[in-house]
């Protein structure tokens, strides 16, 4: 029964040990997340387009920047 007993304490222990770890990296995860720069949206100057010409469309997918003129 003794031996039971240790074994339970030791298993209980070790969760609550590797629920702590996964908590530290989640708290980590979101807060590096929250760091990253805000994505600032990018618009053309009108006064440069001639008459009749429409906006570019200019975005980040991710993967770089598309500028659709």
């Amino acid at each position: 029964m003794l031996v039971a007993g240790a074994t339970f304490l030791f298993a209980a222990s070790v969760g609550l040990a590797i629920a702590g770890i996964v908590a530290v990296l989640m708290l980590g995860s979101m807060l590096a997340a929250k760091l990253q720069p805000a994505p600032v949206r990018a618009s053309a100057r009108n006064d440069r387009r001639a008459p009749g010409q429409r906006e570019p469309r200019i975005w980040n997918d991710g993967r770089g920047t598309i500028i659709d003129l």
